[in-house]
C-alpha cells in the first residue's frame, strides 16, 4: 500500500488553475521531492497534502484512509516550515512540547519524546533558550524536532533550507537525510534547489505550469531527462534542434544539426523528422572531434571551468576540468551517441 495517494488533484484560485489532475503514488518510506519553478504549483500541493488547502477537484489517501476534507490536526503528518514558526516567547522545550500537550500526550511520555528527539538532534543544552538565542540552523533542528515529537508517518518539507546559508544548508541537508532515514519516515520536500533534490530524493517529481512533467530516481532525471524543460531546469543541459538523415536499426541515428552532423543512440519515432536533442557540459570530450566553437565566456568553479562557447550562432556550454583554456580560443570536441537524448515535445 502507498503511504500517499494523489489522484486526479486539481487546485484553483478565482480562474488560475494552480494544479491541474495530478496523479501519484509515494511510497512508504520514501523521499520524494517536489521540484520546480516558482509558481509551478509545488507548495500549493504541499499545503493540500498537509490539509491546509482543500482540493478543487480529486482526492487524498495517506496510509490507505481519504483525508481529501480531514483538517490538517486530524491527518498523520507533521510540516516544517521554510520560517521555522518557532514560537518566540518560548523556550525550545517549550516548543518542542507545544503540539504534543495540543494532543494530549502525557507529561511522561511527553519528556520520553523530547527527551529522544532532542539527543538525536543535538539540542540538548539548547532547551532552555529561546529562538532569537539560536543560530539558523539550530533553529531548523527544533523546527524539525517538533515535528518529529509527534511521531507522524509523513513529513512534510517547505524549502527548509532557503533562509540558511551554503555551509549550514549543506549540514542541514546531510542531517534531514539522516533523521528520515532513521526513523524509517515518508517525506515530501519542496525546494527550487535542484542540488539539494538530487542529492536527497529517493524520487523527484518536477512540476512545470500546475502539471507534472516528469517523476524519474535522480539518476534517471538527470541522464534521461524526457523534455526540453526538464533537460534544462535540472543541470542546465544544451539543447538543440534538428533533422533526422539517417536511421537503421543497428547504428546510431544522425540528426543534422547547426553543430554539423549529431549521433544518438535513443530511437526516434518513425515518420518523426525534426527533433530537439540534449547533452550535458560535463560528457564533451574535448581535443579530437568533429565539433569546434570559440570560448566566449569561462568561469573557473573550483574542481571544474564552465566554458562558453559560439559556432554558427549556436552558444553551448562545456565542463572541463582543464583549467588552462582561455577566452578567444577555438577548441574542438566530440561526443559519444549514448550522451545525446531525443526530447519529447514540452506540452
Amino acid at each position: 500500500m502507498a503511504a500517499i495517494g494523489i489522484r486526479g488533484l486539481s487546485k484553483s484560485f478565482d480562474g488560475f488553475q494552480a494544479l491541474s489532475e495530478l496523479s501519484l503514488e509515494v511510497n512508504q518510506g520514501e523521499f520524494l521531492t517536489l521540484l520546480g519553478p516558482s509558481g509551478c504549483g509545488k507548495t500549493t500541493l504541499l499545503k493540500i497534502i498537509s490539509g491546509f488547502l482543500e482540493p478543487s477537484t480529486g482526492s487524498i489517501t495517506i496510509g490507505g484512509e481519504d483525508v481529501t476534507r480531514v483538517p490538517p490536526e486530524r491527518r498523520d503528518t507533521a510540516l516544517c516550515f521554510q520560517s521555522y514558526a518557532l514560537f518566540p516567547h518560548l523556550t525550545v522545550l517549550q516548543n518542542l512540547e507545544f503540539g504534543l500537550k495540543q494532543k494530549g500526550v502525557s507529561r511522561d511520555q511527553r519528556e520520553v519524546r523530547i527527551s529522544e528527539v532532542a539527543a538525536k538532534l543535538e539540542l540538548e543544552a539548547q532547551l532552555e533558550k529561546l529562538p532569537n538565542q539560536l543560530s539558523g540552523g539550530q533553529q531548523q533542528r527544533v523546527s524539525l524536532g517538533r515535528a518529529l515529537v509527534m511521531r507522524p508517518s509523513v513529513i512534510l518539507f517547505d524549502e527548509p533550507l532557503s533562509n540558511l546559508d551554503a555551509k549550514l544548508r549543506d549540514q542541514v541537508r546531510v542531517e534531514i537525510s539522516r533523521i528520515q532515514q532513521d526513523y524509517s519516515l515518508t517525506a515530501i520536500y519542496v525546494t527550487h534547489d535542484q542540488s539539494e533534490a538530487l542529492a536527497m530524493s529517493d524520487r523527484i517529481v518536477v512540476l512545470n505550469n500546475g502539471k507534472i512533467v516528469q517523476v524519474d530516481t535522480p539518476e534517471d532525471l538527470y541522464a534521461k531527462p524526457r523534455t526540453s524543460f526538464v533537460a534544462d531546469f535540472i543541470g542546465g543541459a544544451n539543447l538543440i534542434s534538428g533533422k533526422v538523415s539517417s536511421q537503421t536499426e543497428k547504428d546510431p541515428i544522425t540528426i543534422e544539426t547547426s553543430m554539423g552532423q549529431i549521433e544518438t543512440s535513443q530511437c526516434v519515432k518513425d515518420n518523426v523528422e525534426n527533433v530537439e536533442l540534449s547533452w550535458r557540459p560535463e560528457r564533451a570530450k574535448i581535443g579530437e572531434g568533429p565539433y569546434r566553437g570559440t570560448i566566449v565566456h569561462r568561469a573557473f568553479q573550483g574542481q571544474f571551468t564552465d566554458l562558453i562557447l559560439e559556432q554558427n550562432d549556436t552558444v553551448f556550454r562545456i565542463r572541463t576540468n582543464n583549467d588552462k583554456l582561455c577566452v578567444g580560443e577555438v577548441i574542438n570536441f566530440s561526443l559519444s551517441p549514448d550522451d545525446v537524448v531525443v526530447l519529447e515535445a514540452d506540452k
